[in-house]
């Protein structure tokens, strides 16, 4: 076991940083990219303030202007992908890539069955996650950029404005939804994006950009009592628990995990480019 997971963080340290192409595992190629007419919104520029930042300076970061699906990745839409791409669907995809739980709640690795078509996606791995949006040539967004725009509420760019928006989204946080309905059904924030709360929890391209950045640099006992005994902390102030709940579970995961309710939305960049430099996948580059 331990063998295997060493192996698929290898894999995946490769496939981050463009040393191993993931089309090779069974996306379209470049040339043959899927279409679909999901609609996307442009979010940003604006700042971030990271909670566990790499160095000082990175306390507030510039993040640039994106473009973002406005729902999450649907039961339709991966279907489609994976017809297309067969070596993605369960039971072909490689155990380097997903785990056993991959797209378990089908009833084929062809068909849905009770899965319905318009709710999102889920149990799908950040490999499976990662290779549908290359195929349709976009990328997984980035921590930064997924936070920023999660950041917004109905009314306001910085959410901790709207009092009523932030009760809601710290409800949804203590007790998640049990089950999962169509994608939409809650209103759009001020980006004009749908869902970032209160349905699933997503695959961000960095999704262990914390850890790493609390590994790059020397960590003080202090350092350590944040990270693992915050909860003390967030009952007194409870504007950053939501962020620091989606840091706790973003850590816990690795590329090949297929949970019951992670999803994911695809971006891009503003010139239509899908790329991640080292970089930026490191989360040392102010891309919010």
């Amino acid at each position: 076991m331990r063998g295997g997971r060493v192996m698929a963080g290898v894999v995946h340290a490769l496939l981050a940083f463009g040393l191993l192409a993931a089309p090779a595992h069974g996306a379209p190629s470049a040339r043959a990219r899927l279409r679909r007419s999901a609609p996307m919104v442009t979010v940003g520029p604006g700042t971030y303030r990271p909670m566990f930042p790499a160095a000082p300076a990175e306390a507030t970061v510039a993040v640039r202007a994106f473009r973002l699906d406005v729902y999450p990745v649907t039961n339709r839409d991966f279907l489609a992908f994976v017809l297309a791409a067969p070596r993605w669907q369960r039971g072909a995809a490689s155990g380097l890539f997903v785990d056993s739980n991959y797209l378990t709640h089908w009833a084929g690795p062809r068909e849905l069955g009770s899965a319905g078509p318009d709710r999102p996606v889920t149990r799908v791995s950040w490999f499976a996650a990662k290779a549908f949006c290359e195929a349709h040539g976009q990328r997984l967004p980035t921590e930064r950029e997924w936070e920023l725009a999660a950041a917004a509420s109905p009314t306001s760019v910085d959410g901790d404005l709207d009092e009523a928006w932030r009760t809601q989204v710290l409800d949804w946080y203590h007790a998640p939804t049990a089950a999962l309905g169509p994608v939409g059904r809650r209103p759009a924030n001020l980006w004009g994006v749908h869902d970032l709360h209160g349905l699933v929890w997503e695959w961000v391209y960095d999704y262990n950009a914390a850890l790493v950045a609390i590994d790059s640099r020397e960590k003080s006992d202090g350092d350590k009592g944040r990270f693992c005994g915050a909860g003390a902390a967030f009952a007194a102030d409870t504007t950053d628990f939501a962020e620091f709940m989606r840091l706790a579970y973003r850590s816990s995961l690795e590329g090949g995990y297929a949970a019951n309710n992670l999803g994911f939305r695809c971006a891009r960049d503003l010139d239509g480019a899908a790329k991640h430099s080292p970089r930026r996948a490191a989360g040392s580059e102010g891309a919010r």
